[in-house]
């Protein structure tokens, strides 16, 4: 049976995730931005948590570790470095398993934004929570991970299929769509852009995204194809065109 995911805004631009397995009504938060804000989505759903899922340590990912144990002795399960901030139950990485009922959620390392990133696919049901690794037209900072690594992430979650439903963590998308556009002349990125913009002025979620779409507009997805627009030669490795368009973006003003 699916999943149902509930998600909710927190904080100044996070998205909130709690993904029910419909088999069993056992549920699982997606990283703690705001213990408060969980509490009361799960109030409102009228659903018991059984498990928390952290991509990372940041504080907007894993502060409600601790208050959500103790409110419902729900078992965490993250990478080791959660530990530097936040309580930890399970360990795990590449390759892992965790069963939440009867859904299967796949491990991924996907390391760069920070060194031991993980994210989540549930392949059964075409669903992905990525953290801060992939965003809607773009991706996270490197503020600890090498260009090379990150790259190599991106690649492993683009490499998904087309119809899986990406749920990233935070509401960027019309920043990323402003230096997409300074980058890429792509005709279909102008009508997703223009898509983008007009969703955010209604106050639409642009979350979540496809990797389908993601593939065909985001500039560090297309790194390859855009390595004359960053002063590269087709020669270039693909890494180096992503690391030229990170580094542009993180001293972008549009």
């Amino acid at each position: 049976m699916p999943v149902d995911v509930r998600q909710f805004p927190c904080l100044d631009d996070n998205y909130g995730f709690l993904v029910r397995d419909q088999a069993t009504g056992r549920t699982a938060v997606v990283d703690t931005p705001d213990a408060e804000a969980i509490l009361r989505e799960l109030k409102a759903a009228g659903w018991s948590l059984s498990m928390i899922l952290n991509t990372h340590w940041h504080p907007d990912h894993a502060g409600g570790n601790a208050r959500l144990k103790a409110e419902t002795g729900c078992e965490i399960v993250g990478p080791a470095e959660v530990r530097r901030i936040a309580p930890l139950d399970r360990e795990v990485g590449e390759g892992d398993e965790v069963m939440l009922g009867e859904t299967r959620f796949r491990v991924l390392d996907t390391g760069g934004h920070t060194l031991g990133h993980v994210a989540y696919v549930d392949d059964a049901d075409g669903v992905a929570f990525v953290g801060d690794t992939l965003f809607a037209l773009g991706c996270g900072r490197l503020f600890e991970g090498e260009p090379q690594q990150m790259w190599s992430s991106l690649s492993k979650i683009a490499a998904l299929p087309p119809e899986t439903r990406v749920y990233c963590a935070h509401e960027y998308t019309a920043s990323n769509a402003r230096f997409a556009l300074s980058v890429d002349p792509s005709p279909a990125l102008r009508a997703r852009a223009d898509q983008v913009f007009s969703a955010r002025q209604r106050g639409e979620p642009t979350v979540p995204t496809t990797i389908g779409a993601e593939r065909d507009t985001n500039p560090f997805l297309r790194a390859p194809a855009l390595k004359a627009a960053v002063g590269l030669g087709e020669g270039a490795p693909d890494w180096q065109a992503f690391a030229a368009l990170r580094a542009a973006k993180d001293s972008f003003k549009g």
